[in-house]
């Protein structure tokens, strides 16, 4: 059975600097610019995302963002970033932050894999979710990450005003806790104790 594939995301909820185009496979004629990411990694053209920058300054260039995992529930796309210069890229979970004006300057969110992004313009945050806690981007690179709020998966459930509400499952408890997180800090209440 062949696996399907889900056209990626492009999410531009904040202003940016550049343009982009989201190939569906490596150009004939690629631009004299090229960046894989990340650099050391075997077969990156299986099923990578292939991406065409136009940063607000200098020449086009290819990015290709080597696939995380090939399973249809892990994000592959594009979000703007609270820094309108860099752009997020994300293959199959595995998130790449690429400053377009540089793009050899880049950072890979820790995360094996991302399961969601969310971006957050009121706050100027891109949040990364992962299983069991949540990394903010902003401007100026990482803002923070939290602690564990789950033994295995984070629900977000709501976002009032800067503090954004949530549910991770607890092992020991078999059930799913309430977390709260201050998004200006990072510090949480609630969630699953950390030992």
């Amino acid at each position: 059975m062949p696996t399907q594939t889900l056209k990626p995301i492009l999410d531009l909820a904040f202003p940016h600097n550049w343009t982009i185009e989201i190939l569906e496979k490596r150009p004939l004629i690629a631009p004299a610019r090229q960046f894989v990411y990340p650099q050391q990694v075997e077969e990156v053209e299986r099923g990578a995302l292939e991406l065409l920058i136009k940063p607000s300054e200098g020449d086009a260039f290819l990015a290709t963002c080597a696939l995380g995992f090939a399973n249809p529930t892990a994000p592959t796309g594009v979000w703007s970033c609270p820094d309108p210069d860099w752009v997020c890229a994300a293959s199959g979970g595995y998130a790449y932050m690429i400053d377009t004006l540089q793009p050899q300057q880049w950072s890979m969110i820790p995360y094996r894999p991302v399961l969601y992004v969310r971006p957050l313009p009121d706050q100027q945050l891109l949040l990364f979710v992962g299983h069991h806690s949540i990394l903010a981007w902003g401007r100026d690179g990482m803002a923070w990450q939290s602690e564990r709020l789950s033994w295995e998966g984070i629900e977000i459930t709501d976002i009032v005003g800067d503090t954004l509400c949530g549910l991770g499952w607890d092992l020991l408890t078999d059930r799913d806790v309430a977390f709260a997180i201050d998004l200006k800090t990072g510090e949480h209440t609630g969630g699953v104790p950390n030992s």
